[in-house]
């Protein structure tokens, strides 16, 4: 029930912003509540009957709600929506929407640009539109429409128990600048060369870690939560940082890439969809923010609900579908 609220109340920020009300406290929330089921519920339209799309997925947990996700809502919307979840890596995920296995999965515009398009990681864009747009060009050349991205961006981050980190005065990385030689980061094999990892941490932010310990990446939040490790390589989206007991540091330099999400679409089979496969998906989407998808996340990795019944909840709870 505890999850269930705190997606509530992100949900309900978010139609409130939208919404900017001079109002009371009280009228501001009913009429905002009002709109957002006037406005956000996804309807049946009866000239979709028949059309039919299949929606994929990397083999992820992110992958699997993102994709639930985008199923329910084009069922939602009246077309006939079939899912194969699980397809494997982006290779794999990108070979099936070419050869018509899947019409469409999600993918980071980050990772389109390193593994398909031949960017090097310290060319990637730190702007979000930028690599968004280069992305897009990308797939357009392969017959592929990526759609508007997420709000959302799961790039690596540096966490830290919480308690650890106020007790130091530490809320961003630059702050490990003076501070990082007495702490140890963890993180996997990798990271010693990678820009996005410890060696742009070293060359953007000048930080000297006490000590580098090379761990298996599921190992991430075990490792901070028994103290065992200062701070770790995680994921921004991770869904233990929605319990609470970890900080995110603030990129201050903005040196991680972005890692949006777009939903990449073969072209012949968009269109064929008409107009309400683009306005559905880019209506859902619009909740989607990083502390949302790390609600999301947890739901599943650490309550083990089911993609498919995490995706329903953040739906209903947004207005998109009818409470059942």
């Amino acid at each position: 029930m505890k999850r269930v609220g705190t997606l509530a109340i992100l949900i309900a920020s978010l139609v409130l912003a939208a919404c900017g009300s001079s109002s009371s406290d009280k009228s501001s929330s009913s009429s905002s509540s009002s709109t957002s089921a006037n406005d956000n519920t996804i309807h049946n339209n009866p000239s979709n009957a028949g059309k039919k799309v299949t929606i994929g997925s990397k083999n992820f947990t992110e992958e699997f709600i993102l994709g639930q996700i985008y199923a329910q809502a084009l069922k939602a919307a009246g077309y006939t929506v079939k899912t194969q979840l699980n397809l494997g890596s982006e290779q794999i995920a990108l070979k099936a929407v070419k050869s018509g296995q899947v019409d469409a999965y999600p993918e980071y515009t980050g990772t389109a640009l390193t593994s398909f398009f031949n960017k090097k990681a310290t060319d990637v864009p730190k702007d979000e539109e930028a690599a968004y747009a280069e992305a897009k060009a990308g797939f357009a050349k392969q017959g592929l429409v990526a759609l508007p991205h997420t709000p959302f961006t799961d790039s690596n981050g540096v966490g830290m128990l919480k308690d650890k980190a106020q007790k130091l005065g530490i809320t961003k990385l630059s702050d490990l600048t003076s501070k990082g030689s007495s702490l140890t980061l963890y993180g996997p094999p990798e990271c010693r060369q990678r820009p996005d990892c410890l060696l742009g941490l070293q060359d953007v932010y000048a930080i000297k870690f006490k000590k580098f310990v090379p761990i298996d990446p599921g190992l991430r939040h075990k490792v901070l939560d028994s103290g065992q490790a200062d701070t770790a390589i995680v994921f921004t989206t991770d869904g233990q940082i929605a319990q609470g007991k970890e900080l995110l540091l603030q990129d201050d330099k903005h040196m991680f890439p972005p890692y949006n999400v777009t939903l990449v679409f073969r072209k012949q089979v968009l269109d064929s969809l008409g107009p309400d496969a683009r306005k559905t998906i880019d209506l859902v989407q619009k909740g989607l923010t990083t502390e949302a998808m790390q609600e999301l996340n947890s739901r599943v990795d650490i309550d083990k609900q089911t993609p498919k019944r995490v995706a329903t909840d953040y739906l209903t709870e947004s207005g998109y579908l009818p409470k059942q």
